[in-house]
């Protein structure tokens, strides 16, 4: 890691040390916080990471900017930094202009499609999309003729609808039929490098809370007493403390492979896909396995809206099924297999 890697990694944990504190979080009678969060971390560039430096971003590597989400994680942030970061790297990529402010993206799913119309207007329905009320505008990847095209909406222009993830975060169904789109342009990109970049993201996301439920588990276990001795002392407790290391472990190893793939420019080839689909399916089960065994550790109090315990679980439970859930990509991912040949899979796997 080079010093301004560290930079970066170190200003991310200084902001939401200061600025996220779950608890604080928690606790708040309102959102006021959330405005003087944002400015922080969009006055330090931490949103405009992977934005070229000709583009008015921080130009980072693409190793950084999933460190910083990493981190996010571990803070359970409430706010769309990641949705923000694939939204200026989808339009420095495509050479358009990155606004400043909360970006979302859409599609989020293999289900839903935008078109671009002959009189550049759009026409189409996106379901399930991160934080749409919040945001000011919106990036679509569009398509025309077999063509894809990347546009910036205004979300006051579109139709939307109000739902929710289970961690009470807008995912939000928005009609862009007959929007036009403030810019617009032909781009090389696909559904399949968003929704690569897009699992890649949630990974990084999973593997921050995991490690952080992790370390809030064995805290509460050293501190809650039965029977005049630390939980921690007592074998069963032990043996969830370190399933729950291993999936943490797990889901982070896993996203920082899906990542270095991305960082080396092979995330959207066939050895990409593979460590992609294979890093959401492994991190979406260790999200699973993980929530369970902190709730069951911490008991009744960590059902209670008062301990920060559900901001991590709720939101492992959100990220497993954005960009597709582990089902999808399991099917994705056998499909990839079957369509090689059983003699190509050992050395696929080996290679990595």
């Amino acid at each position: 890691m080079t010093g301004s890697d560290n930079i970066i990694i170190n200003t991310t944990a200084k902001i939401l040390n200061d600025l996220c504190d779950p608890q604080t979080i928690n606790n708040s009678k309102d959102e006021k916080w959330k405005a003087t969060l944002w400015s922080a971390l969009e006055e330090n560039g931490l949103t405009r990471a992977w934005v070229p430096e000709q583009f008015n971003g921080v130009g980072a590597n693409v190793a950084d900017g999933f460190e910083i989400l990493r981190i996010a994680g571990q803070f359970a942030i409430p706010v769309p930094i990641a949705e923000t970061l694939l939204a200026g790297w989808l339009l420095s990529e495509t050479g358009l202009n990155v606004p400043d402010g909360m970006l979302s993206i859409a599609p989020v799913n293999q289900h839903d499609t935008v078109t671009l119309n002959d009189n550049d207007t759009l026409e189409g329905i996106t379901h399930q999309i991160p934080f749409g009320r919040d945001v000011a505008q919106v990036v679509v990847l569009a398509e025309r003729n077999g063509q894809s095209f990347l546009a910036l909406v205004n979300r006051e222009d579109c139709i939307l609808q109000q739902h929710d993830s289970h961690a009470s975060e807008p995912r939000d169904t928005i009609d862009f039929n007959r929007v036009t789109p403030v810019q617009c342009a032909e781009t090389k990109l696909t559904r399949d490098h968003l929704l690569r970049m897009g699992a890649a993201i949630r990974c990084s996301e999973m593997g921050g809370a995991l490690q952080h439920i992790l370390n809030i588990a064995v805290q509460y276990s050293k501190d809650r007493e039965a029977f005049g001795r630390p939980i921690s002392k007592f074998q069963a407790v032990q043996h969830n403390l370190a399933q729950l290391a291993g999936e943490a472990a797990a889901a982070v190893s896993a996203a920082s492979s899906a990542a270095d793939t991305i960082n080396s420019g092979e995330g959207f080839n066939e050895a990409g896909f593979l460590e992609i689909a294979s890093a959401k399916i492994r991190a979406g089960e260790a999200a699973g396995k993980g929530a369970a065994i902190g709730h069951q550790v911490h008991g009744a109090i960590g059902y209670t809206t008062e301990h920060i315990l559900h901001r991590y679980t709720q939101r492992l439970w959100s990220w497993r099924d954005d960009f597709g859930g582990e089902s999808v990509w399991a099917v994705a991912l056998g499909e990839f297999v079957a369509a090689n040949g059983a003699d190509q899979l050992w050395p696929t796997i080996a290679a990595r």
